[in-house]
């Protein structure tokens, strides 16, 4: 097991990621993907696009990262998106709360769903000191501290808005376009993958924890009385999971079983959820992320987001630390209804019926000429109050007048109407002049709002546990070698072309090699310096899965010119005619082909390299 410093330096040192701003002393929270990190990265999120939109038959958008105040008043995030702070008294420094009780106190996980006040006495139990200066934190106040971070749209003071603190509210604030798109029909799934923010109150452990990092996120729509996800897929999947009963429990343990019989026990509430596991237990084996060093764990009550009627992670195990890598989150009509209360605009698809059916609707067809004079300007407010409560309570009709209560309502500077609180006026209408009536009405359908399942990927934990995972240590002529074992299909390079020696003959050929290799779409490096064994170890420590070697023996001789292939994992290396090589190499990398396969068709080099 790689440690993270280990880890780290390898990141910088081949160009994976490191601190950003750095020539100005750096900012914490803030990396820069250096060219091998941003392909590795590029890569993962290929993966990801072909699996949860293509694969999958849903769409993609790219949504704007800055977005106005009401839509995260609408989206719950002003009030719900917090970490617990406590600050130092003696030095000044901020730290997360929940995570140095989970720092100190052993067997405490998740100290995030304790609260505050629990929090705050776990802090004076256990004597916890600032991790900057050591002065004694007990007794220090433990406050939530709103993650977001927020901007000015416009010149001077401008409209306010905020920096998403997730891609989803770029999705549900479009859905009423997007279902046009989906020709309003049920299910249908909506993916994005950008960047998102959060002003962390102590990013740590590198790009585990950031202010600013990548989501992969797909926003399924469904009719939660009607659509049933294919779980014949996923069905025989066999998961590792964590579920909160066992979390819970003091002999609590892993339940190992498949995606079936989880929903079959109930150990998996949501079918959706349990579908999406499965099609993301597949993906992150695929994609070379270690199943013996990966979970999926149930939310705790209390660690929920504001918006989730339940909520599993993919969790991965990095320097004996498990780190939450994805979410899974059922998050019912929450969003859609939010955003249709804070918004003009309809958030809901119209569900036809098989035959039309006939209904007793109770109507209000207020004289407003009765009305105006009496409210003025709250007339139309009182209007569609009486609608509502002929809507939720037809009885209170039956006296001479009905009260009805309208919201203080206001209009923002683009002339949309706002609710400014609970506050409101209540008013008083003659029965009369509401003309309150049952009326019988055919129906074609009804308006539903949809509900809304979410697997969210962060990228960047992705690319850092895959680089964990794949970090490798074995040793070459009595050497030691660091390799990184990554999956053909997310290494940063496919292939480096080297010419053995500098000469001109064998320079042109690989060259030439190099430049076929690239028209047949892969990602090649190609390397001229030092000798062939610093070559090699170059490429091992960057993940590349295989060499070619252009040498006098191929091209001499009456047969076709040859290069050697050196497979990354085992050393080994086969000699292959150029004409064969592009080929054989699109066949692998197209999942089509192993290097097994080659050693049964080619001349094996005899290198005299020994690996253990």
């Amino acid at each position: 097991m790689v440690s993270q410093q280990a880890l780290t330096e390898l990141a910088k040192r081949r160009g994976f990621f490191f601190g950003a701003n750095e020539a100005y002393g750096g900012t914490a929270g803030f990396y820069t993907f250096g060219p091998e990190g941003a392909a590795l990265k590029r890569n993962v999120e290929s993966a990801w696009r072909e699996q949860f939109t293509l694969r999958l038959g849903n769409e993609e958008i790219e949504a704007p990262t800055v977005m106005p105040e009401p839509v995260f008043e609408a989206s719950g995030h002003l009030d719900g998106f917090d970490d617990m702070l406590i600050e130092c008294a003696e030095c000044g420094e901020s730290h997360r709360a929940d995570h140095l009780i989970e720092d100190a106190v052993e067997d405490i996980e998740d100290a995030e769903a304790l609260g505050v006040d629990r929090v705050e006495e776990l802090i004076r139990e256990h004597d916890l000191a600032c991790p900057t200066c050591g002065a004694d934190l007990a007794g220090e106040p433990v406050e939530d501290f709103n993650l977001m971070f927020e901007t000015s749209i416009g010149p001077g003071s401008g409209q306010p808005g905020y920096l998403r603190p997730e891609t989803a509210q770029g999705i549900f604030v479009e859905f009423p376009r997007l279902k046009e798109y989906a020709r309003g029909q049920l299910p249908f799934g909506v993916t994005q993958i950008g960047p998102a923010y959060r002003n962390e109150i102590s990013p740590r452990r590198g790009i585990i924890r950031v202010r600013e990092f990548t989501q992969a996120e797909l926003e399924q729509f469904i009719d939660p009385d009607e659509d049933e996800p294919p779980l014949e897929d996923v069905e025989d999947v066999e998961v590792t999971l964590y579920p909160a009963t066992e979390q819970n429990a003091d002999d609590g343990d892993y339940i190992e079983t498949t995606i079936g019989d989880a929903v079959a026990e109930e150990i998996i509430g949501s079918p959706w959820v349990a579908y999406f596991l499965g099609v993301a237990q597949g993906w992150y084996e695929r994609v070379g992320v270690d199943m013996d060093r990966f979970r999926f764990r149930q939310h705790l009550a209390g660690e929920r987001a504001h918006y989730a009627a339940d909520c599993w992670d993919a969790e991965s195990e990095v320097g004996g630390n498990w780190i939450e890598i994805a979410g899974f989150a059922y998050r019912g009509d929450y969003d859609l209804r939010k955003h249709g209360e804070h918004s003009e605009d309809r958030f809901t698809i119209f569900k036809r019926y098989d035959e039309p059916k006939t209904v007793e609707r109770a109507t209000v067809d207020p004289d407003m000429s009765a009305l105006g004079p009496e409210f003025g300007g709250d007339a139309g407010d009182v209007a569609d109050a009486l609608q509502e409560l002929a809507d939720d309570d037809p009885d209170a009709f039956e006296d001479d007048e009905v009260t009805v209560d309208v919201s203080e309502a206001s209009s923002d500077a683009s002339g949309s109407r706002t609710q400014s609180g609970d506050d409101g006026e209540s008013y008083t209408v003659d029965t009369d002049v509401a003309n309150f009536a049952i009326e019988e009405q055919t129906e074609s359908g009804e308006h539903i709002t949809p509900h809304v399942v979410e697997p969210s990927f962060g990228v960047g934990r992705t690319v850092y546990t895959l680089l964990d995972h794949a970090y490798s240590e074995d040793t070459v002529d009595d050497e030691t070698r660091t390799y990184l074992s990554l999956a053909p299909e997310i290494a940063p390079t496919d292939v480096a072309v080297f010419p053995l020696v500098d000469d001109g003959a064998l320079l042109g050929t690989a060259d030439d090699v190099a430049d076929e290799l690239r028209a047949a779409g892969l990602s090649v490096s190609y390397d001229d310096s030092g000798s062939i064994g610093r070559r090699y170890r170059r490429q091992d420590e960057v993940g590349t899965p295989f060499c070619v070697t252009v040498d006098h023996e191929g091209l001499e001789g009456d047969g076709e010119p040859t290069v050697t292939l050196r497979e990354r994992d085992s050393a080994a290396q086969l000699r292959l005619p150029i004409a064969d090589l592009a080929a054989e190499l699109e066949a692998i990398f197209d999942g089509n082909r192993e290097f097994a396969d080659l050693q049964d068709r080619y001349e094996r080099v005899d290198t005299d390299v020994t690996t253990a």
